[in-house]
């Protein structure tokens, strides 16, 4: 059963929502329903199964946030809301904290990278919503802190990101977990095999509604497409970031990627951050707000931010490397242009990915219009070697091993490769090795670096030998004197 897309009301009046409900929407300004919503909220108020295919930044969060709100006003039990990373997590509690807050609504983030004692002591206010990632949730299961049996609002948002990033298995331990009688939502940007198959086996009787055919662009977002060579990529974002005003959003297709990137972005003299799975949940978080609230003006991410971040009024989008996935680009750009603003978004490619960028047109069923490289770039920089302290504190605040002679060290005095022959430790202190040069001094013995064995043979006329000799490992190995190190050879009968 599918719903066709009907005009838009103005206003969320006639969608069956609570007075009190839209009183809190009209407080936050939420005045227009988007077409997933006005879609999907009187069938989902109504009790039934949803499945919900929109292109990104549609509004898809208060399309299940508020029936599921005003349902479980009505109804005893829980809601639990399953998606695919930790940011958009976060920003689903923002969104339904804003609805539901003015009515008690308690809420809970079961979330990787966060405390499990905090989440416990959240899961012990028996909160009325949880918000988890599929891996967290799964542990809180197997620890037995979290029962599911009186769940009655079932979400999976972003269900096809998550079985691309491997939670088939986790997805389905959880809907034998939860109770069989009960509402499933299922949102998402396309319909691949697997989420028919879970819409066979897990829901019941879905209404399909679906706003724009798979892998629609925003209508507002103006792509360009540029061939350039890899090494010139870095000159045509510093020209890029010249020439374009506003918050800009680059996408690497590595952590490595993402961090050089920074690096060269902060050389150029703007404000930057990073978002990818190397750093903490505090720092992602950190990096996030200040994207949002402007102290950063560039932000560089992999495909962790792709899907589901809201941040509003982002300018252009870069694709400085083409996505592995065809239908994430679709994802990436649709950062930009969101709710029906202009937007911009400017993909990097090598001569070499032309099969790659033939593989996004598919999807996108268009051409991206081509540019050509501007005559004059700007010139190369001499870039400073990667930091890579930046990410330390989140490990306990230990500096990284440094493998080249007399790298500079996070604490300023220069380091050695860990069992070099100056026995520099690899944490910028040399403490745990002087101590083991004085262990050999006080004997009168020259000292060894760690990791080294001692081969060469003592010399048994030298009163500073060490009254004890290790075991040498030399295949020349010869006896030290009888008269010194050993007691004298047994003599054998005849």
């Amino acid at each position: 059963m599918s719903h066709e897309t009907p005009a838009v009301q103005n206003g969320f009046e006639g969608l069956g929502i609570a007075p009190t409900i839209l009183t809190i929407l009209a407080k936050h300004s939420y005045t227009v329903p988007t077409p997933i919503q006005h879609q999907s909220i009187p069938v989902a108020i109504s009790g039934s199964d949803v499945i919900g295919i929109a292109q990104t930044g549609t509004g898809k969060t208060l399309a299940f946030g508020i029936p599921m709100i005003q349902r479980l006003a009505q109804f005893k039990g829980k809601g639990l809301v399953i998606l695919p990373t930790r940011e958009l997590a976060l920003q689903v509690e923002e969104n339904l904290k804003k609805i539901g807050g003015g009515i008690g609504m308690k809420t809970a983030v079961l979330i990787g990278g966060a405390s499990m004692h905090l989440q416990k002591k959240a899961l012990q206010t028996k909160p009325h919503v949880i918000i988890a990632t599929p891996g967290r949730l799964i542990d809180h299961l197997e620890q037995k802190t979290i029962r599911l049996d009186d769940v009655k609002v079932l979400v999976l948002d972003e269900a096809d990101r998550m079985l691309d990033m491997g939670f088939a298995p986790q997805i389905a331990k959880i809907l034998a977990t939860v109770p069989k009688d009960r509402q499933t939502m299922l949102f998402s940007a396309t319909m691949p095999l697997e989420i028919i198959r879970i819409a066979n086996t897990a829901m019941r009787t879905p209404v399909r509604v679906e706003v724009a055919p798979q892998g629609t662009l925003a209508e507002r977002v103006e792509q360009e497409l540029i061939f350039v060579p890899k090494h010139d990529k870095e000159r045509l974002l510093e020209l890029i970031l010249k020439e374009q005003e506003g918050t800009v959003l680059v996408f690497s297709r590595t952590k490595h990627g993402a961090k050089k990137i920074s690096r060269a972005v902060q050389v150029m003299g703007y404000t930057v951050d990073e978002l990818h799975s190397n750093r903490s949940l505090a720092q992602r978080k950190a990096a996030l707000e200040g994207f949002k609230n402007g102290k950063y003006r560039v932000l560089v991410a992999t495909d962790i931010a792709a899907r589901g971040i809201d941040v509003k009024g982002i300018a252009l989008v870069i694709n400085y490397d083409l996505p592995d996935n065809p239908d994430d680009y679709v994802h990436r750009i649709g950062r930009t242009g969101r709710a029906g603003m202009a937007g911009k978004a400017v993909s990097f490619a090598t001569p070499d990915q032309r099969g790659d960028v033939k593989g996004i047109e598919r999807v996108i069923r268009g051409l991206i219009p081509l540019k050509p490289v501007p005559k004059v770039l700007p010139a190369y920089r001499n870039l400073p070697p990667i930091e890579r302290d930046n990410d330390s504190h989140a490990r306990g605040n230990r500096g990284e091993k440094t493998y080249g002679a007399s790298a500079p060290s996070k604490y300023g005095a220069s380091t050695e490769r860990k069992y070099g022959a100056s026995g520099g430790s690899s944490y910028g202190s040399r403490a745990p090795q002087k101590a083991y040069e004085k262990q050999y001094n006080d004997r009168g013995s020259k000292p060894v670096p760690q990791g080294q064995h001692r081969a060469k043979r003592y010399d048994t006329g030298t009163a500073s030998a060490p009254s004890v000799a290790p075991a040498p490992v030399s295949q020349s190995y010869v006896a030290p004197a009888a008269n010194q190190f050993a007691p004298a050879p047994r003599k054998f009968r005849k």
